[in-house]
């Protein structure tokens, strides 16, 4: 797995609090977690906002229509979800599906499109395009709360 790399839609407080609260709404710890997910998007001014999708399972969760990497005349820009179950039967790094659903999603291949954020307990992940998995660093540190 390559090394912490910089995301600069990871530097806007906005956006930092809306994954907060995806944790959160997540109920994290070892029993009774379940996925949160949602779209980072960029307007035509370039002002960031996060849409969330509907709650999903203990462990998998359901992306929306998102043709042409867009929603309405919105880019995303990135997607993300949350890995809420941080029991030992609970892999917290990206797995194999999450790395699959990245890469193989046609619709996800926009030019302003980074990848998707897995939010573990102790780490933000980046799953990039081609399905390569990236640590951006600690969870606390990057949702303002540590």
């Amino acid at each position: 797995m390559p090394k912490q790399r910089k995301l600069a839609i990871l530097s806007e407080p906005d956006v930092c609090a809306a994954l907060a609260d995806a944790w959160r709404d997540s109920y994290p710890g070892p029993t009774g977690g379940h996925e949160e997910g949602g779209f980072i998007l960029r307007d035509f001014a370039g002002k960031l906002s996060v849409l969330r999708w509907p709650k999903g399972a203990q462990d998998a969760i359901d992306l929306p229509p998102h043709p042409n990497c867009q929603i309405g005349q919105q880019d995303i820009v990135a997607t993300f979800h949350i890995h809420p179950n941080t029991g030992s039967d609970y892999v917290q790094e990206p797995g194999e599906t999450d790395r699959r659903a990245v890469r193989d999603d046609p619709d996800l291949k926009g030019e302003a499109y980074a990848g998707e954020l897995v939010i573990s307990q102790e780490t933000v992940y980046l799953v990039d395009t081609n399905g390569q998995v990236s640590r951006l660093g600690r969870t606390r540190e990057i949702l303002g709360e540590g």
